[in-house]
Order: structure tokens, then sequence, then C-alpha cells
């Protein structure tokens, strides 16, 4: 029987099914549960979203109703939790904030048995963002605030808590929009560490600890930041390009462009495009977006290379107020959602997640004795 080929960093290996989402599939689409993404962004509330993930269809009313009401009952931070926070850093990586905060509510809240990973999921579905707004502020401004705010979605209470302002109903919308658009993304790199860590049985907390870590690397989730570090060195799109077209002469990577899996678009990206246009109107540096536009065109006449959801997930972050330290925090707060209905659905039909190696080093040594090496 012939080997099987390897395949560099898994890429087309079906190491798995799902039922949650699919990528590509048939073009260059994104649905969840066989929803658009571009629909959901446009009309539900992320909640709407986070239920489709977590319990298989979208909620009636009355059932939405009931699932804010208990993750709103959720935000407030036990005391040892903040006491935790309190403790980290003011330059530490949010991203390091979120994996401890959320290994600590692991031993606070444990799973017990996987009867209750509903009730974990909804717990760190609420308590992330306070977690992040909470150190954030207190950090920033030596303020320990309330994190249970009265704001209806997690999307209001983010913008709230990093913010510190009654968010517009125009940055709350699209804050809907962003926490949908990177609530799922099937078997990406941090969804497949929650589901290997879920293969052993472990714990939620520390499956969705591990997403977190996975998330954490610049090649993941911390390309937004990486682009926005790029987009807000220029002023001028001839400037922008001058300076892009020379990074490409060096081979530098010029980062959210392209895709493992989308070959011709990204449909995230299209929403955050307009949104990113629509956001730039009233922002003091508006220019960004120009700016922006200009980089995607080089890259695409010299690259042949699309935008990817973290590009003008960038500016519009950034318009909206929210620090670039943050921005893959707020990818964590949306995809945990995902994580925790990846981590449900590896449960209910697992197997150990275990593959193999062609193993490349020495085939055979003798040992040798300290004295005589």
């Amino acid at each position: 029987m012939a080997e099987s080929p390897i395949q560099s960093g898994l890429r087309g290996v079906v190491a798995g099914t799902t039922s949650l989402s699919t990528v590509g599939a048939g073009g260059d689409n994104l649905r969840y549960r066989g929803y658009d993404v571009e629909d959901l962004a446009q009309h539900a509330v992320f909640e709407e979203t986070a239920y489709l993930l977590l319990y298989g269809e979208l909620p009636t009313r009355s059932e939405l109703d009931a699932f804010e009401k208990r993750l709103r009952g959720m935000r407030a931070l036990p005391t040892p939790l903040r006491d935790v926070l309190e403790r980290i850093p003011g330059d530490a990586h949010p991203m390091d904030v979120l994996r401890t905060g959320c290994s600590t509510l692991g031993t606070l809240y444990p799973e017990q048995s996987f009867a209750e990973q509903d009730a974990a999921a909804e717990r760190l579905l609420a308590s992330l963002p306070s977690m992040l707004g909470y150190w954030y502020r207190f950090t920033r401004f030596n303020e320990r605030i309330d994190t249970a705010t009265p704001d209806a979605t997690i999307a209001g209470q983010v913008l709230r808590l990093l913010t510190g302002r009654e968010p517009s109903d125009e940055h709350r919308r699209f804050m809907e929009a962003s926490l949908t658009l990177y609530a799922e993304h099937e078997f990406n790199a941090s969804t497949f560490t929650a589901r290997v860590i879920a293969g052993t049985l472990s714990d939620l907390y520390s499956c969705v600890t591990g997403a977190i870590g996975a998330l954490r690397g610049p090649l993941h989730g911390g390309a937004n930041e990486a682009a926005m570090a790029l987009i807000e060195q220029f002023r001028e799109p001839a400037e922008a390009v001058a300076a892009v077209r020379a990074m490409l002469a060096r081979k530098e990577k010029v980062m959210g462009f392209g895709h493992a899996v989308y070959k011709h678009r990204d449909p995230r990206n299209d929403v955050f495009k307009q949104w990113s246009h629509q956001l730039a109107a009233n922002a003091a540096d508006g220019y960004l977006y120009p700016v922006s536009e200009a980089i995607e065109q080089l890259m695409r006449d010299e690259k042949r290379l699309f935008s990817n959801a973290d590009f003008y997930c960038a500016s519009a972050y950034h318009f909206a107020g929210i620090e670039t330290p943050l921005f893959t925090p707020l990818f964590a707060v949306a995809r945990v959602s995902g994580w925790c209905a990846h981590i449900k659905e590896q449960r209910a039909d697992n197997k150990l997640i275990r593959p193999a190696a062609d193993y490349i080093g020495i085939d055979h040594r003798s040992f040798v004795p300290i004295d005589k090496r």
C-alpha cells in the first residue's frame, strides 16, 4: 500500500466532520449551519448567531430573550477573578489576559461533568468581554468598573467597556456584524486546537484556554493588528503604495492578504470593507480608508492576492474607537461561541486526535556513557 503524501501544515487534509460551518464549499462563501454569514451579519444580533452555533437553530424571540437574560446575569466577575486581573501588568498583551482569565474562571466554576458544558459555554461567552474590559480600564485608568453593563447585547457591552462611553447606534450595529463575522470558521488553527484538547476529554475551560493561545499568533488572530500597524503609517494613498511596493521588493510579508481556503475573495472582508468605508466618514483619520484601498489594489495588481477579513476589519475597529491591541481579543470574544460549539460536537462523537509524523532524524545511535563522550 502506497504511503500518503505529507501535507505541510495539514493543508487540504480532512481531519474530521462538522455541521457547524462550511468554508468555501461550492465557491468563496461562508455559511453557519447553512446560513450565509453576510445575511447573519446584516440582520442578526451576535447572540442569535451564538445561539445558532451552540444549539443548532436560530432562536425564537422567547428563546433569544431568555438567552440574552442568562448572559447578562453572568457579566459580573467574581472577586477572585477581579483580583487576578488587577495583578496582570498593564503592558501585557490583552490575549494573555483572556488566556489567564479563562483558566482562572475554570477554577472558580469548574465543569464537573459534560452535562454542564452549556452552562460553562454561556459563562465564557458572557465573561470574556468583562475580563477584557475590567483589566483594560483598571490598568489604563485605575478604574474598578462594574462589568454588568445595562446594554442589551454583548456588542454594546464591549463598546461601553472599552471606550468608556455610550456607544452610538452605528457603532453598535457594526460591532454586532463584526462579532458575527468572527464567530466561526471551521477547522482553523485555534478551533482545531480546541478540538484536539476536547478529544482528550479535558474540560471546556482547558479547551478554550488552548484555543486562545493559538489565536494569539500573528499568522492567525493577530493578523488584524499587523494590518493596522501597516495602514496607520500613511496619510496618502501614493505614500502607502510606494512603501508597500518596496516591501514586496524586499520579499516582506504584507499581512491581511490571501487565505488558506478562499481562492478569489473572503466573504467576511466584503462586509468589513463596507463598514470601514461607512465609519471612515465620521472619523478624524478617515483618510486611512483610501490608504487601505490603495494597498488593496496594489496587492491585487502585483501579487494577485485579495484582502482577507483581517485587513478592513483593522480600520473598521479603529474608526469605532478600539485600540489596536484589543483587535485580536475581540476576535476571541466572538470566536468563543464557535470554539464551544466545536467542543460540544467533538464530545458528541469523540475519538482521540492523534496524527502520525514522518520521522526525518537519525535512524539509530548507540548510547555513550558521559565519561566517554
